[in-house]
């Protein structure tokens, strides 16, 4: 039987065995510097080559391109495509700017792209380590790469949306802005701060003994939301689920009403309920916060309990960052408290 000991949160030798991990996380702020220091002088070469002409379209290619989408969608000038499969789209070609994320460059299908855009002639922008089998493939007269070191996604992320942010064609990414959100993320929720005023703390002990339902409004919002259950999910071994709110709200809908006379050790009653956990980037949409009304309201009405991760850093790549760092400090917290009787 696995259940959740509390103590554990402000234990020091738990927390000296969870070191490598919290120190991961501690260190995302410190990595995204590094990286975009590192690439400085390539990032230069490819806005000079590219900040000149508009491209006709912009195209991510490879897995994690679905996080450019995010970011660029709303702000794109040109027509934005995400393209995660091994190939590129059969329009593709030299008025095209191919933009890549490849933390580990190990991806056959992602150097199967990237190939096949230096090969049609398209301007090519890789972020990968330049010994890799993706920075091999993107060899090329129109590529630049940017030899990155790390395998954090987030830090290479902002390398790449800072270089797109210099040529006009995404919102502002400065690096030391995502930093300091992140740095101030790693402060507030240090392994060494009590779990009295430890946010990621208190939400782990919040989610100890329920089935998370993570929802974020905005784009991006809904993408830190599937990170962060991806998170808690390989954290604890349990369910998780996010989605928009015509997926959650049915699952809070369905939820049996509390009820204080339940037995935990009855049938039944020992199942974990949802908790709603909202990630609030501040966004003021009207539809977004009609959406976040009806699933309070349908929380209200079924007893369940509701938390929120909140964000104040200034631009948007900041609040994406802030959020998912906050919800994977929970994740961990999750896990060092979960324990087999």
């Amino acid at each position: 039987m696995t259940w959740f000991d509390e103590s554990r949160l402000d234990d020091e030798t738990a927390i000296g065995a969870a070191d490598l991990r919290f120190r991961t996380l501690a260190e995302s702020g410190p990595r995204v510097r590094r990286e975009c220091s590192d690439v400085a002088e390539a990032v230069a070469e490819a806005v000079a080559r590219n900040g000149e002409a508009r491209p006709r379209a912009v195209i991510a290619a490879g897995p994690d391109s679905r996080l450019l989408r995010a970011v660029l969608e709303p702000w794109c000038p040109v027509p934005f495509v995400a393209w995660p499969g091994p190939t590129l789209p059969g329009w593709a070609g030299s008025l095209d700017l191919v933009v890549v994320l490849a933390p580990d460059g190990a991806d056959r299908g992602t150097a199967s792209a990237v190939a096949e855009a230096v090969r049609r002639g398209c301007q090519v922008v890789v972020a990968c380590p330049p010994t890799s089998l993706v920075g091999e493939h993107a060899a090329g007269r129109w590529s630049t790469i940017f030899p990155i070191s790390t395998s954090d996604p987030l830090a290479t992320a902002v390398v790449v949306l800072s270089f797109l942010d210099q040529i006009g064609l995404g919102p502002s990414a400065e690096p030391d802005v995502v930093a300091d959100a992140l740095d101030e993320v790693a402060v507030t929720c240090s392994p060494h701060r009590d779990l009295s005023i430890n946010p990621a703390k208190m939400l782990a002990i919040a989610l100890a003994d329920a089935a998370p339902v993570v929802w974020g409004g905005s784009v991006l919002a809904a993408r830190a939301a599937r990170r962060v259950a991806e998170s808690i999910r390989r954290a604890s071994g349990r369910t998780a689920l996010a989605g928009d709110v015509e997926q959650v709200l049915p699952v809070i809908e369905a939820a049996r009403p509390r009820d204080v006379f339940d037995d935990p050790f009855s049938e039944g009653g020992g199942d974990l309920r949802p908790t709603l956990l909202v990630l609030d980037d501040g966004n003021e949409d009207p539809v977004l916060l009609g959406h976040r009304r009806r699933l309070l309201d349908a929380a209200g009405s079924r007893g369940v309990r509701v938390e929120t991760l909140t964000t104040e850093a200034p631009s948007e790549v900041a609040r994406y960052a802030s959020l998912l760092l906050q919800g994977t400090w929970a994740a961990e917290y999750l896990r060092l408290g979960l324990v087999d009787d």
